[in-house]
């Protein structure tokens, strides 16, 4: 090999020792203290009644150069929280949730669309009494920082979506009980 080969051979193979490595998908755990999924709906046309999931877990995975991520969440049904004990098991029977069936609702993502560094939208598959169907949750809110308290990279989000009760099969006293629900997630997720 000659002088100039060797050469150029070295220095290409130093600057492959120090040009930075190339991003990789990175996994975050959702952080069941902070991760609420709501849902919320009219009621008789009087107000809006809001109530909230208390156990949910997943994960998200997160490819920051290449602007992809995926989405995968489980919720625990059994855990609704509509503030009354009496109303959680009005919710939880076979009329509505059917929990004694179906103990979990689950989203997997099956698209996510950016715009810049942020992602906008997830599309994804919704199953609520082992029905699934696709929705669109529109995110609101994203943003990826050292965790103040953990020193971890982590990362939070607001989305929503609409959806009909009557298409998951709980659609009981529709439409006094409104039909369409809002379903709305605060979600915090850390890097494993």
């Amino acid at each position: 090999m000659n002088k100039f080969a060797t050469l150029s051979f070295i220095a290409a193979f130093a600057t492959g020792l120090v040009a930075p490595a190339a991003a990789a998908p990175e996994t975050y755990v959702i952080d069941p203290t902070h991760t609420y999924p709501r849902f919320s709906y009219s009621h008789f046309g009087l107000s809006t009644q809001l109530s909230r999931f208390n156990q949910t877990t997943g994960t998200v995975v997160l490819d920051k150069a290449a602007r992809t991520a995926s989405v995968d969440v489980v919720i625990d049904t059994t855990s609704v929280d509509t503030g009354y004990a009496t109303f959680n098991e009005h919710i939880q029977a076979e009329d509505f949730l059917d929990t004694a069936r179906y103990p979990t609702a689950t989203f997997k993502s099956t698209k996510v669309t950016f715009e810049g560094d942020r992602p906008v939208a997830i599309d994804g598959n919704l199953t609520i009494k082992g029905i699934t169907k696709p929705v669109t949750l529109k995110v609101t809110n994203f943003v990826n920082m050292t965790h103040p308290m953990l020193n971890k990279d982590a990362i939070g989000a607001d989305a929503s979506t609409v959806i009909k009760r009557s298409d998951f099969n709980a659609g009981k006293y529709a439409p006094n009980v409104g039909d369409e629900l809002t379903i709305s997630i605060a979600l915090e997720a850390v890097r494993k």
